[in-house]
């Protein structure tokens, strides 16, 4: 059993090559949409359009629960690997591997307060400018050439066609995407409130605790969005551990540009 996350500004199709390969070979794969994204709704006009990190982990052992799967690797990058990484910490039992792209990626609000150096603020040019109004409305207003603009700059060396773009755009129209998006990023940045129920959860990953299943971390030879270098955070874990760089250009959507890497991670940390 594999679950597969993406991120912001990514899809489902992320993982397009990654999962019938696997599926091929046996595996149940379940590639969910994240809240805000495509099919997805919220069953209430009243709750709130709530996306802070424990708020996307609890959907997915949600998820598990109601699809009767106990254990499964998570597999992701961007949120899916930060969601796959508070999955490992908050429920180890639940985890039986991890693969993480750009590794240890679990923060809180008061690391979200950290200065980075100039190249890594002006990485998260982004964040800034939803943390404004004006950065709300543009985003609402010029989504798809947002998104496209974002691919661009994560993966400078990713040669994609209008038709894979536009394949994943259609999930970004969801009628709650932009809410999620930019409560992420404004709470990241303690912007925003979370809701109570997740408080705990997040006081528990406030403190940076290590990941102690099988892991697999990966990073791309041209990953354009900021990232640390794996030296950073190979200490936080203390399980069976392995990190791996992918070349030849490889950007920041890592399982579409890099599928056959992907996979093989995938099985790796399967035998661990």
């Amino acid at each position: 059993m594999f679950y597969y996350e993406g991120g912001w500004p990514y899809d489902i199709h992320s993982f397009v090559d990654v999962a019938p390969y696997l599926a091929s070979r046996g595996y149940r794969v379940i590639v969910p949409y994240l809240r805000g994204y495509g099919s997805t709704r919220f069953l209430s006009d009243q709750t709130m359009r709530n996306g802070e990190p424990a708020a996307v982990a609890v959907d997915i052992i949600a998820l598990m629960d109601a699809l009767k799967i106990q254990k499964a690797i998570l597999a992701g990058f961007d949120w899916g690997a930060r969601t796959a990484d508070i999955i490992a910490v908050l429920w180890p039992d639940r985890c039986k591997g991890l693969v993480s792209v750009s590794g240890y990626l679990i923060g809180s609000q008061e690391a979200g307060k950290m200065p980075l150096p100039p190249d890594g603020e002006l990485a998260w040019w982004y964040q800034f400018y939803f943390a404004t109004e004006r950065g709300r409305a543009g985003y609402e207003k010029y989504t798809h050439d947002f998104v496209r603009l974002i691919w661009r700059q994560a993966s400078p060396k990713w040669d994609f066609d209008d038709a894979a773009f536009e394949r994943s755009a259609s999930a970004f129209t969801n009628p709650d995407h932009v809410s999620i998006t930019i409560h992420n990023y404004r709470w990241r940045q303690g912007l925003a409130t979370g809701e109570a129920n997740y408080e705990d959860l997040e006081r528990r990953l406030a403190s940076a605790p290590p990941i102690t299943v099988p892991s697999i971390t990966m990073e791309g030879d041209a990953n354009g969005a900021f990232h640390v270098p794996p030296g950073a955070y190979g200490a936080k874990f203390t399980g069976r551990y392995e990190h791996r760089t992918i070349t030849g250009g490889i950007g920041h959507n890592l399982p579409q540009e890099a599928p056959q890497a992907f996979v093989q991670a995938v099985i790796d940390v399967d035998r661990f």
